[in-house]
């Protein structure tokens, strides 16, 4: 439940600010209310949503100096990802990683901003899990859940995915070079061009 929700949430199905009506939830999915409200309190947890008394859950509205902030927690923690992942992974972690990037850009030609969001997901993640720190991985992974929206935001630019493919093969590149600094430059850049695309909508909407 706490995955469907975070594709409603990350794929824009359930915009920053609108209502999350339990009732129909429980309807669409097939499932009851308990599962629902529990994965809701994670949610709220997280930032995601926020909860008003008398008036129920609503998706939290998006905001600049959150995504920054957050972004930037992401950059130390990656960063430190990256540093010792890279001079471990074996040509064989490579080739598992461009296979997975491949399905990123099959999912953007098919326009699924589902298979996009999980593709791109794997696709990072296969890389930071390479540096054998779990409890770096669980903070990162932490950070990653709580902005799935601004992930929506971005990912619903034609423009933005065609950007990210292009970053994404430059990582790559780097990876196979076995380029620590390139790749973590890489990596930074693809972040902060993120934040600049979403910021732009979030201040015009």
């Amino acid at each position: 439940m706490l995955a469907a929700l975070r594709e409603l949430i990350g794929t824009g199905q359930l915009g920053p600010g609108q209502q999350i009506v339990q009732e129909t939830l429980s309807a669409t999915l097939g499932v009851s209310r308990v599962p629902i409200r529990e994965a809701l309190r994670v949610l709220e947890g997280e930032g995601q949503v926020v909860h008003f008394p008398n008036r129920g859950y609503f998706v939290a509205d998006l905001s600049v100096e959150d995504l920054k902030e957050v972004y930037r927690i992401r950059a130390l923690l990656e960063d430190e990802a990256l540093r010792a992942a890279v001079p471990l992974l074996t040509d064989d972690d490579l080739d598992y990683i461009e296979n997975i990037l491949e399905k990123v850009e099959q999912s953007t030609s098919q326009k699924s901003i589902s298979g996009v969001t999980e593709m791109n997901r794997r696709f990072h993640f296969a890389i930071f899990e390479a540096c054998n720190m779990p409890r770096l991985i669980r903070m990162i992974r932490t950070l990653w859940d709580a902005t799935d929206a601004y992930r929506g935001v971005y990912f619903a630019s034609a423009n933005n995915l065609q950007h990210m493919n292009t970053e994404h093969r430059e990582m790559m590149a780097a990876l196979r070079a076995r380029d620590i600094e390139k790749t973590v430059e890489l990596q930074n850049l693809h972040r902060e061009n993120s934040v600049s695309a979403v910021s732009r909508v979030i201040r015009t909407s």
